[in-house]
């Protein structure tokens, strides 16, 4: 049988993931699509790119239990009784004592928690070295159990981290804790006091049950067990346990917890009212809270209605709080100001909030089942309308603003909030219909959605978190805004080994940062280094089935050449699969595909060599060839690739065979 000569098919890879379409559409009519693409990004430049890895962005693990200090000095044996924390340790948790040497474990059946008072009774596997001062710091070095961090937010300077009830600072080197009350300077209003209750002045707000402090030159620590009303700067505080000694006049007082036990999510939102920016917080259960850089505030204030608000945001320079199915909002240019006098309100939805976003002058309010957008500058002129009644937000944390439009989680997929040309009118479309098989699939496999965006790439990231589920096995879905023919589209591949609870993203310095936590206790940076924290990284991407013109005439396939743009060496291994992988068809071997440096020096301003560097030329190959071996009606080529090599973008291929006749 006579051949008609080899022919040269070319393919630009575009499209993304689509799995919407059976195997021969797909071949046909969008070639440069991928059947299967798992760690590999739809590029802003075109092509295919590896996705970059992850690392920590601190070293340090994330206290678990806060800032928990030593309930009195000399104590010795192997009982510890500890104060200022307010989560329950666990036995076999591991941690160290200031001033006392070595590392210590808490034994079976070990821990007798107060939560009222804060305090926990420890017993040690080994006895205390030494005996520790009181209010000693103690650090706990390990955890049995997870504790999933529970929020996460950037600041330009600075990056706020949430874990059990504890707020956390950090600047990538530590972390400094956060709930720490601030009431002024602190002072014992006389001497010669005993018991449980303790007068004080130099207040400049009232402390609230749950705080703990302690007195100078007084042993113990001590916890407020109502919440004290304040006669001028003055007040008494009913304290536990009773006064250790007298304390003198005067004698200093150091706050050194307040109390958000059963802190949920965190979300966070930025304002600046006084050429200061500022951050506000909100954990579905405590009052809001608020940080400067400096100064941690709780809104003692708060009323009800905004107590135990799950969702923030600013909007027009007015904070918004999203708490059931009311908005609660504040006066204009106050994050604490609810009264009606100054502006301040509350408007019901009429069910329950699942999300907010700020959008072309609009505050969108998202529900289940419903979304409204609110305009206006006040309360005088506030309009709230309804955008749908059928369509809602199932997890507010992956709304998110991606470009020009805004993507969300409904429950029949990623949609867009997007503004056509009709003044107020929104176009709701779904767009990860091209991947509904992945979708359901990843949807029904967690049970926490969470997502970031990075700008720079203009991605949508999409993860999903199931407690227990390994590293190596959590999922999330990339959505690549590009440009196409007719506009805005968008291109999808999935995620395998990013394990998200929580996450943000923003500008530190100028340089975009996304930044995410999940149970074992660090914080990571995504879009950093060229492993997963120090593990392979494990990619794949599949061509469709192609049929090269007609899909009834078999075809002879000689060579496969790569064009390439390559961060540094490139190894991966190619297999052919011919007629849509049939049980009965034999398939071709593995070819192990690798580039190899050029001659030419890459040249970098201030260290090249003139006449001997080339500018902009790369030292590793654009192109990969290969031969291949393999006769059949359909060919697909499968490209895996595991390693720490440096990420590389498939920016199309060619393909060259030869037709036989027709059978």
């Amino acid at each position: 049988m006579a051949e008609d000569g080899w022919k040269t098919y070319p393919i630009e890879f575009r499209g993304g993931l689509v799995s919407n379409l059976s195997l021969l559409q797909q071949g046909i009519n969008a070639p440069g699509s991928a059947r299967i693409l798992k760690n590999f990004e739809p590029s802003i430049q075109g092509g295919y790119r590896r996705v970059l890895g992850y690392a920590k962005y601190d070293s340090n693990i994330i206290p678990p239990y806060g800032a928990p200090v030593v309930h009195g000095a000399s104590q010795t044996g192997t009982t510890l009784v500890i104060a200022s924390i307010h989560y329950t340790p666990e036995a076999g948790d591991t941690f160290t004592i200031a001033g006392v040497t070595g590392t210590y474990t808490i034994d079976t059946a070990g821990v007798s928690y107060d939560s009222t008072n804060k305090r926990a009774t420890l017993t040690l596997t080994t006895s205390l070295d030494s005996s520790p001062a009181n209010a000693a710091a103690v650090t706990f070095v390990t955890t049995t159990t997870d504790h999933i961090i529970l929020g996460v937010h950037i600041e330009d300077t600075y990056v706020l981290v949430a874990r059990n009830a504890s707020m956390f600072k950090t600047t990538g080197s530590g972390y400094t804790y956060l709930n720490v009350p601030s009431y002024g300077t602190v002072l014992v209003a006389g001497g010669s006091q005993t018991g449980t209750s303790l007068a004080v002045d130099a207040l400049t707000a009232a402390p609230q049950a749950g705080d703990t402090f302690s007195i100078d030159s007084v042993d113990l620590i001590y916890t407020v067990t109502a919440d004290a009303t304040l006669a001028g700067d003055a007040a008494t505080l009913t304290i536990n346990p009773a006064l250790d000694s007298s304390p003198a006049d005067n004698a200093a007082i150091t706050f050194l917890s307040n109390d958000r036990s059963s802190a949920g999510r965190r979300r966070f939102a930025r304002y600046n009212f006084s050429n200061a920016d500022e951050v506000v917080f909100v954990d579905g259960t405590n009052e809001p809270a608020t940080y400067d850089g400096t100064t941690y505030t709780v809104l003692d204030s708060a009323p009800a209605d905004v107590i135990g608000a799950s969702y923030v945001t600013n909007y027009k320079n007015t904070i918004f709080y999203g708490k059931g199915p009311n908005l609660i909002h504040t006066a204009p240019y106050s994050v604490s100001d609810f009264t009606a006098t100054s502006g301040g309100g509350l408007i019901n939805v009429g069910d329950t909030i699942t999300g907010l976003v700020v959008f072309r002058d609009n505050l969108f309010i998202f529900t289940e089942t419903s979304i409204f957008n609110l305009t206006g500058s006040t309360i005088a002129d506030y309009t709230l309308r309804p955008v749908t009644r059928d369509i809602g937000c199932l997890y507010g944390d992956t709304i998110q603003e991606v470009g020009t439009d805004v993507m969300f989680l409904a429950p029949d997929g990623i949609r867009l909030l997007s503004a056509t040309d009709r003044v107020g009118d929104f176009n709701l479309g779904v767009v990860s219909k091209v991947i509904q098989p992945e979708f359901a699939s990843f949807i029904n496999a967690g049970n926490h959605f969470t997502s970031t965006v990075i700008r720079g790439k203009s991605q949508y990231r999409l993860f999903s978190h199931t407690a227990g589920t390994a590293q190596s096995a959590s999922r999330g879905i990339i959505g690549a805004q590009l440009q196409g023919e007719e506009g805005a589209v968008f291109a999808f591949s999935e995620l395998v080994g990013i394990k998200v609870y929580s996450a943000d993203s923003f500008y530190i310095n100028d340089i975009e940062y996304v930044l995410f936590g999940n149970e074992d206790g660090y914080l990571y940076r995504m879009e950093s280094g060229n492993s997963f924290d120090g593990s392979n990284i494990a990619a794949v991407f599949a061509t469709p089935h192609m049929p090269f013109e007609d899909p009834r005439i078999r075809k002879t396939f000689y060579r496969a050449v790569f064009y390439l743009d390559p961060e540094g060496s490139v190894s991966f291994d190619l297999n052919l699969k011919l007629d849509f992988e049939g049980t009965t068809i034999i398939q071709p071997n593995t070819i192990t595909v690798s580039s190899t440096a050029g001659s030419a020096a890459q040249a970098v301003f201030g260290e090249a060599i003139f006449g001997t560097a080339v500018f902009g030329a790369s030292n590793y190959e654009a192109t990969l060839a290969t031969h291949l071996i393999g006769s059949g009606y359909t060919g697909s080529f499968y490209l895996e690739t595991n390693d720490m090599n440096p990420p590389f973008a498939l920016d199309s291929l060619t393909i060259e065979y030869a037709t036989h006749s027709r059978r």
